[in-house]
Formats: C-alpha cells, structure tokens, sequence
C-alpha cells in the first residue's frame, strides 16, 4: 500500500492569508454630527469647548474614524482639531468613514510586505477569511506583489482561480 502525500502541503505555493493583517482593536466613529447645532452648523466656540470637556482617554486603545454623517458643510478644520486631540493622547485615527479606516489599516499592513518573499514562487490570495477583508486590500496586495510572484491565484490551495501568470 502507498504512502499518502499531502501535495499542497509540500509545493511551492505560498498562501497569502489577508485576515492576518487584521487588527483586532475596537473601531470607533468620531462622528461631527453631534457637535452640529441642528445637524446643520458647527459653532466654532462651543465645538471647541464641547472638545475640551470630552474624555478622551476613553478613546485609547481604539482605531478612530473622524467624520461627519450629517448633510453638513463642515470646514476641514474641524475635523483636523478633533484628530489633535487623539493624537495628543496616542490614539490611531483617519479622517474618512470606517472603511476608509479598514483601507488604511491594510495598507499600513500590506506596505510592510517584503515582496521578494515571493519572487518566482505562485501565490494563492486566501479567499475565506473570519474576519472582514476589503476588496481594497486584495488589488493592493495583488499589485504589491506581482511583479515578483511566479503566478496568483485567488481561493483555498485546493480549489484556485488563476489571476496571474509570468508569460515565458
């Protein structure tokens, strides 16, 4: 009787899992909307005076999206003053909505990628994830290692749909 090989095991394939990337702090919405005299106009003395009596160290710890939900037209300072206050303390913020945040978090994530790691190797982009991935961060990966992998692959190791591959 024969051995069983596990081929996907012992080939070459390397498979690139994005929910790695995925940090696990809480997101949190800074939203302006709030600080808008009826959701329309922000009163610069009571925003800045609403912003120092806030208690910011509830924020630490946390991945901050600083944005405005309302139909508001909101001076760009503002959200700028708001992102002081959090840096003051330590916080990681983005001024955008929080898939603006999850597109900066992969890309600070994916940046780090040594590419070489993958020259002339296929790569299959894992599919499945627990956590969510944005469609963002699978192009970006895509393009930060193409020039370099061998062939892309998007799926599970066993069941592939090919993306890319060298011509020879």
């Amino acid at each position: 009787m024969s051995e069983i090989v596990n081929r996907v095991a012992n080939s070459p394939i390397i498979t690139l899992n994005l929910e790695v990337f995925y940090r696990r702090e809480e997101r949190v919405l800074f939203d302006l909307k709030d600080y808008l005299f009826q959701e329309l106009i922000l009163k610069e003395k009571e925003f800045r005076g609403a912003l120092k009596e806030l208690d910011w160290e509830s924020y630490k710890g946390k991945l901050v999206a600083i944005t405005c939900t309302a139909d508001a037209i909101v001076p760009n300072w503002a959200f700028i003053l708001v992102g002081t206050y959090l840096g003051k303390i330590g916080v990681e913020y983005i001024i955008g909505d929080l898939l603006a945040l999850e597109q900066y978090l992969f890309e600070q994530a994916i940046s780090k990628i040594n590419p070489e790691e993958f020259r002339d190797r296929p790569v299959v982009v894992k599919g499945c994830s627990k956590y969510p991935v944005p469609l963002f961060a699978y192009g970006r990966v895509v393009m930060r290692i193409q020039d370099y992998a061998k062939s892309i692959m998007y799926g599970e190791p066993c069941s592939t749909v090919p993306l890319y591959k060298v011509s020879k």
